[in-house]
């Protein structure tokens, strides 16, 4: 092991700021969501609406990335993209993708699994007008995860928009939403001994078992 890779090994925080019950998790995992989410807002966390995607290409290639969640509709969780990204095709693709949430500040991660599809296109008009112009001029403007000659043709083609006047939500731009099937909330404690409490959807899907699984 070199000395960086040593370094890195020794890197180590121990976490004893709170512990997690069942019986603090209740019985809905999405109403708990939002006690976590607003208490880590309270905490002031850094971008606390980031997420990290995972998505599975035809060929059974792992991705991520990192992404905002912009909403949580009827027990689903919502973020907004190019539809011809690479995620996009991805998520064409294979629905199945899943969703990890973590706040160092409180010492807290969740990961939510589950299936993916299109918000309504009003959704997505709602929420693309209420983006400021230039956001949403790049959107339209930016051929996402295409290859591109260099910086100038994105500046070139961002001018070119805005040079039309009005401004328009395209096709290929548009909110996703994950219908959880399973939640799964970890705080972190002492000795590496963390609390991780799991909710799966039963297979009719009107409810949800909750279960303990050891760290």
């Amino acid at each position: 092991m070199d000395s960086f890779s040593k370094n890195i090994a020794n890197i180590r925080q121990d976490y004893c700021q709170a512990t997690l019950s069942e019986s603090e998790t209740g019985k809905d995992p999405v109403l708990f969501f939002t006690r976590w989410f607003e208490e880590a807002q309270h905490a002031e966390c850094i971008e606390v609406n980031a997420l990290t995607l995972a998505t599975v290409d035809a060929s059974g290639k792992p991705h991520a990335r990192i992404v905002l969640l912009k909403g949580l509709e009827n027990g689903s969780f919502v973020f907004f993209t190019n539809y011809n990204s690479d995620k996009g095709h991805e998520l064409a693709a294979n629905p199945h993708a899943s969703m990890v949430f973590f706040w160092p500040e409180l010492q807290r991660q969740v990961r939510v699994e589950g299936m993916i599809s299109k918000v309504d296109p009003a959704y997505s008009d709602e929420y693309f007008y209420s983006r400021p112009l230039g956001s949403q001029i790049g959107a339209i403007a930016s051929p996402q995860s295409q290859r591109i000659a260099d910086r100038s043709v994105l500046e070139q083609s961002l001018a070119a928009v805005a040079a039309q006047g009005e401004v328009k939500r395209p096709a290929h731009w548009g909110g996703y939403q994950l219908k959880p099937q399973r939640i799964e909330f970890w705080q972190g404690r002492a000795s590496r001994l963390h609390d991780r409490i799991v909710f799966e959807q039963t297979e009719e899907g009107s409810s949800w078992t909750q279960y303990r699984i050891a760290p």
